[in-house]
């Protein structure tokens, strides 16, 4: 028998507040080199524990990708949205009251090395979207590739390493520039239990999140649809390209932020996206793998290439 609407809501509640919760508790507890890990830990077993009941989604940006690729509809995109953001809020509440301190949401401080750096000045609006947009895409994009599209194995089990681990890849990547929410209901549960100190950020980082995640349903037409690109070559161009563009982007982040655990998160952006895009194209996102693989015989040197 099917979950109900309830059952499914109860399931979003939990995964959110155990997602948000864990955020808050390592951010406030000094964890520093192993936060991203612990966060992307929980959403990974809190995946695997409530997907077959509600979809696991714990994050309204997943919800909206979701509903406009058709996965849901209008109303359990609002019921569920609704669900997240509460889920979110009690989660930051609780966390302020076990430290006695909450989370100022915002950009983080320049660090040293990095252009424009005093030692009090802040990332800007425009590099804030940035990474907001561009790893909320990464992590809608892939939740719509390893848990909706046609062409996924349904005995699979790795959907859940998957997701989780966009937010290694992300979390030290653009950590250091935005805080790394790529959820509105973070960015909203972080921002109302601070409420004292400003709650201009949340609406913002909302913004950008849902941005990202209408763009992620985009692509993920472009390498689902034949309808929309009825090219098989033209599918593994984008897939090829969105593959390699996340892999650079995450080595550059890393580098010149000077993330605490680069190769982690790189490797972590390279198996999320090899996950994701692997039936589309082979996942190559490298010139000498290419090179190696049509050396091989494995693929014809005219249409397997890397972007």
């Amino acid at each position: 028998m099917a979950p109900s609407l309830p059952s499914k809501l109860i399931a979003e509640f939990v995964g959110t507040y155990l997602l948000i919760f864990t955020v808050g508790c390592n951010v406030l507890g000094n964890t520093g080199t192993w936060a991203g890990v612990s966060i992307a830990c929980v959403l990974m077993v809190s995946i695997y524990a409530l997907g077959g009941v509600s979809g696991a989604n714990f994050n309204p940006a997943v919800t909206f990708a979701l509903f406009l690729t058709k996965a849901v509809d209008g109303t359990k995109m609002v019921a569920y949205m609704v669900t997240q953001v509460i889920a979110g809020i009690l989660a930051g509440v609780t966390y302020t009251f076990v430290y006695g301190a909450s989370i100022d949401l915002g950009p983080s401080l320049i660090p040293e090395g990095v252009p424009g750096y005093d030692g009090k000045s802040r990332f800007s609006w425009m590099c804030v979207a940035a990474v907001e947009i561009l790893y909320t895409f990464m992590l809608c994009f892939v939740v719509l590739r390893v848990a909706t599209s046609k062409s996924f194995p349904k005995q699979s089990e790795y959907f859940g390493l998957a997701i989780g681990f966009v937010i290694v890849a992300g979390g030290f990547a653009a950590g250091g520039v935005s805080g790394g929410a790529f959820n509105p209901a973070v960015a909203i549960g972080l921002d109302v239990s601070s409420a004292g100190q400003g709650m201009e950020w949340c609406l913002g980082y909302a913004l950008f999140e849902f941005i990202g995640a209408g763009i992620a349903a985009f692509a993920h037409m472009l390498v689902e649809d034949d309808k929309i690109v009825s090219s098989e070559g033209g599918r593994q161009f984008i897939s090829e390209f969105l593959g390699t563009y996340y892999l650079v982007l995450t080595v550059g982040l890393n580098v010149l932020l000077g993330g605490p655990c680069g190769a982690l998160s790189i490797a972590a952006a390279l198996m999320c996206m090899i996950y994701a895009l692997g039936d589309v194209s082979g996942a190559h996102f490298n010139p000498a793998v290419t090179v190696a693989i049509v050396l091989t015989g494995k693929a014809p040197a005219d249409r397997k290439s890397v972007v």
